[in-house]
C-alpha cells in the first residue's frame, strides 16, 4: 500500500479542480479518489493552451483515472462546478458532497440564461442550472448525494480523513433561504437584483475542507475570503499546505489569517491573465515576506519567478515530508 497521498491541482485557467488520491484497501484499485470542484465548462477558457490549460474531463481521460469515489462542490459558481458536470458524464461519482439539503435540487427549475444582463449573471445562471443537472445525473447514475456541514468528517484508509470546517448550519440555512427567495421571485428585474446579490455572497458559503493524512494537514477553503473563517478553532486552521481562497485576490488572505494557518506552502489558483486581479501583487508580496513557498495552478506572472507551462501541479503528501510541489507538463 502506498504510504502517501497525491494532491493534484489541475490547470483549468480561472477556476479550480483538485484531484485527491489516498490509499484505501477497501476501494477500487486500493485507492480512494475525490474530485474537489471541476473548473469551468466554457470552451473559450481552454482555447489558448499555451500555459498548459486542460479541461478536467480531458485530464481525467488522458491520465486513465478509472473511478471517482467522490465529487465535492465547494460552492455554486461556474468556475468551480460546471466542469464537474461534464466530468461526471465520464466518471460517475459514488457520492456527491454539497452543502444544501439533499433534495433541494428537486425544487430548482432550469433558469433562462438569456435573461442575464452581464457576464457575472450569465455565469451564475449557468452554475445554478449545472448544479441541478449534476444532482439529477448523480442520482440517475446510481450515486448518492450527501449534505455536509461543519463538524462532519470521513475516514479514508488507515491514516487519513476529510474534515468539514464550514459552512455552519446557520450559514446553510441562510443560503437555502436566499435560493428559495430567488426562485420564488416573479418580477424579472427583482429576480436579477437578487441573483447578483447572492452571487456576490456565494464565496463565503463555500465548503472549507481539511485533509489530514498521517502528520500532514491540507486546507482547501474554496473561494472563502479572509473574513469567512470566523468561528473555526485556530488549531483546525493550522495546515502545512494552504490553497488560498478566492484565487489569491486581495481579500483572499490577511496577515492575521496567514499567521493562524502558518503554512509551509501556498497554492494560488489564479489564471495566467490574472483575471479579476487574481494572484494580487499585495498577496504575492505578503507570502514572499513571510518566506512561504508559492505555487500556481496556472501561470500568472509573479514577482520572483516564472512559472513554467504545465497541465497540473502535484504534491506528494506523506509523514514528515516537506510540502514541495511539482509542475507536470
Amino acid at each position: 500500500m502506498m504510504e502517501q497521498i497525491k494532491l493534484t491541482f489541475l490547470n483549468v485557467g480561472y477556476g479550480e479542480a483538485i484531484l485527491l488520491e489516498m490509499p484505501d484497501a477497501s476501494r477500487q484499485e486500493g485507492m480512494f479518489r475525490a474530485l474537489i470542484d471541476g473548473g469551468s465548462a466554457e470552451m473559450q477558457e481552454y482555447e489558448d493552451r499555451s500555459s498548459g490549460r486542460v479541461p478536467v474531463w480531458e485530464y481525467l481521460r488522458k491520465e486513465n483515472i478509472g473511478h471517482l469515489d467522490l465529487m465535492i462542490c465547494t460552492h455554486i459558481h461556474e468556475d468551480h462546478i460546471s466542469g464537474m458536470r461534464k466530468a461526471a458524464q465520464l466518471l460517475p461519482p459514488g457520492e456527491f458532497w454539497q452543502t444544501l439539503p439533499v433534495s433541494f435540487y428537486e425544487n430548482m427549475r432550469i433558469l433562462d440564461t438569456s435573461t442575464a444582463q452581464n457576464l457575472s449573471q450569465d455565469k451564475f445562471l449557468h452554475a445554478l442550472n449545472d448544479y441541478k443537472e449534476l444532482c439529477i445525473q448523480t442520482v440517475k447514475q446510481g450515486g448518492t448525494i450527501r449534505e455536509v456541514l461543519g463538524g462532519q468528517s470521513m475516514f479514508v484508509g488507515e491514516d487519513g480523513y476529510l474534515e468539514i470546517l464550514a459552512p455552519s448550519g446557520r450559514e446553510q440555512e441562510e443560503l437555502e433561504e436566499a435560493l428559495v427567495e430567488l426562485y420564488a421571485e416573479p418580477d424579472s428585474k427583482k429576480f436579477l437584483q437578487k441573483l447578483s446579490g447572492l452571487d456576490s455572497r456565494m464565496n463565503n458559503y463555500s465548503m472549507i475542507l481539511r485533509i489530514v493524512y498521517q502528520d500532514r494537514c491540507v486546507l482547501l477553503p474554496g473561494d472563502t475570503d479572509c473574513n469567512g473563517y470566523r468561528g473555526i478553532p485556530r488549531n483546525k486552521l493550522q495546515s502545512h499546505l494552504f490553497k488560498i481562497g478566492h484565487h489569491g485576490q486581495k481579500d483572499g488572505i490577511s496577515r492575521k489569517l496567514l499567521e493562524m494557518i502558518s503554512p509551509e506552502a501556498v497554492v494560488c489558483c489564479a489564471s495566467s491573465d490574472r483575471r479579476y486581479e487574481s494572484a494580487h501583487p499585495d498577496v504575492v508580496h505578503m507570502l514572499e515576506e513571510a518566506g512561504i513557498r508559492q505555487y500556481f495552478s496556472d501561470c500568472p506572472p509573479t514577482a520572483k519567478e516564472t512559472v513554467p507551462p504545465h497541465r497540473a501541479l502535484r504534491f506528494i503528501v506523506a509523514r514528515e515530508q516537506p510540502m514541495a510541489g511539482e509542475y507536470i507538463s
